[in-house]
């Protein structure tokens, strides 16, 4: 992009510096007044504006122009020229976003110099917002589980829409890439995506991250709200966002609209906002720690992103998909996972959810020997039953809880838990499980029954449970 818009009311001075940006292979547009500039800038952004601050015959001098553009198109470096230039002048500009200050009558050769730092300035700040835009890494939902079809079903359902959405589940669900994968399908997939890590901010800096801030040391300073326009502003753990910032983002989503800290000129903005908290924001309202205004307008849309232990059929898949990833990014090898692994890791508990298994495939990776594929033995918990929170077999904590049972009531507690364990691997389908454990299915069901488990549906999928008294037997899949 090579397109720069000069303004000034000195048509000799326009059309000198035009020849010379011409000869240069840039190509140049012309404004002699205030209307002319604000309307070519309106239809059609330039990669930088050359402004002269005197202009006759115009509504606007060249401060109140660069205010305007520095406002609605911040990306667009602004170089201000004059022929009556004094150190007041330029700290002023400067103040107010100006790239450089150049005064007349100015030396071709410095023109040029700032002209093209101007330049290069401008194509980074571009790359910048595409990279941005991109996010830090591919958006893709990986599963095939009924919880996760569920799930993805819901969000294709929203992605058209302009609709606000609330996403709950537990930490490490994938609750980010659920609201990335909303961007990335719907119309304002080319726009950014903005995230405000609502926890990791402190309470007394969170209006100037959001709103921006505006002051005579410093000038115009973007906030994030700012930043998303046109695109997606996704409030990660909103449930942390101080009560005083909760009531302004109240008025945001109402007026879509908003006045930098210590400014007084109304922002207009253009966003969809996406929400996302692990608590149940209910509670949060009754505690008087979230405002109830504020939780109806974000819940427009709300969905549940399922923990890990509700999808355990996707693990296989998502380990190895996360070896590619991994072999891919950090050269690791690339191991296939044995059936006794891939069995052990979907009887583990998951409390970290798929950020834990994640984590988990990586330390494998690290620390093994070989390139052949992952056995059970590798895993976190194989011989100690997990250590400093790792993901640990099973629910049952063994030998201890079993070792207070008399034998009977110690092998149905076994039974119970490990066949709850291998219904919760394949999905409630009990044929696979029979299988798997090497029953007869109608066997199985006897010994399903006589242990008091049931099957039903939870988060799209079939779980097993133990039955309350007088409910049916499982069923199967």
């Amino acid at each position: 992009m090579t397109d720069i818009l000069i303004v000034d009311d000195e048509r000799d001075i326009r059309e000198l510096i035009s020849d010379i940006l011409e000869d240069e292979g840039y190509t140049t547009r012309k404004a002699g007044t205030s209307d002319e500039a604000m309307a070519a800038v309106k239809s059609q952004p330039p990669a930088l504006m050359i402004l002269d601050i005197w202009l006759k015959d115009s509504t606007m001098d060249g401060i109140d122009i660069l205010k305007v553009v520095k406002r609605e198109y911040p990306e667009v470096p602004v170089v201000i020229i004059s022929g009556h230039g004094n150190i007041e002048i330029a700290v002023a500009a400067i103040k107010q976003g100006a790239y450089d200050f150049i005064e007349k009558p100015f030396n071709i050769d410095q023109l040029m110099v700032v002209i093209s730092r101007a330049m290069e300035t401008s194509r980074l700040r571009r790359e910048n917002v595409e990279l941005k835009r991109q996010g830090t890494g591919p958006v893709e939902m990986i599963g095939a589980s009924a919880s996760f079809k569920s799930l993805k079903s819901n969000l294709e359902k929203v992605m058209r829409s302009n609709g606000r959405v609330l996403l709950t589940g537990p930490a490490g669900s994938g609750k980010e890439l659920a609201a990335r994968t909303i961007h990335a399908g719907s119309d304002r997939a080319g726009a950014p995506f903005v995230i405000v890590n609502s926890a990791a901010v402190e309470p007394d800096q969170m209006e100037d991250v959001l709103f921006g801030r505006e002051s005579s040391d410093r000038g115009i300073e973007e906030g994030l709200l700012e930043k998303a326009n046109g695109g997606v502003i996704y409030f990660d753990e909103v449930a942390d966002m101080p009560p005083g910032t909760q009531s302004k983002i109240l008025r945001v989503l109402v007026e879509q609209s908003f006045t930098r800290v210590g400014g007084s000129d109304k922002i207009d903005v253009d966003v969809r906002v996406i929400s996302s908290t692990t608590r149940d924001l209910q509670a949060e309202i009754a505690a008087k720690r979230f405002r109830e205004e504020l939780y109806h307008r974000l819940n427009v849309v709300p969905i549940a992103v399922p923990p890990l232990s509700d999808r355990r059929e996707d693990i296989p898949v998502l380990a190895s998909y996360f070896i590619e990833v991994f072999n891919a990014t950090q050269g690791l090898p690339l191991r296939d996972v044995s059936e006794e692994a891939v069995a052990m890791l979907q009887a583990m508990s998951w409390p970290g959810n798929v950020r834990q298994l994640k984590n988990v495939v990586e330390r494998v990776l690290i620390l093994g020997d070989g390139t052949g594929p992952i056995e059970a033995g590798e895993l976190p918990g194989a011989e100690s039953g997990g250590d400093d929170g790792a993901a640990t077999p099973g629910t049952i904590a063994l030998p201890t809880a079993l070792a207070t049972l008399p034998l009977r009531e110690a092998r149905e507690a076994f039974e119970r838990e490990y066949l709850m364990t291998q219904i919760n691997r394949f999905g409630g389908n009990i044929s696979r499980t029979a299988n798997f454990v090497g029953m007869e299915r109608s066997a199985l069901h006897r010994k399903l029954k006589s242990l008091g488990i049931v099957t039903g549906n939870k988060s799209g999928a079939r779980v097993a449970y133990v039955a309350e008294d007088g409910s049916d037997q499982a069923e199967a899949s």
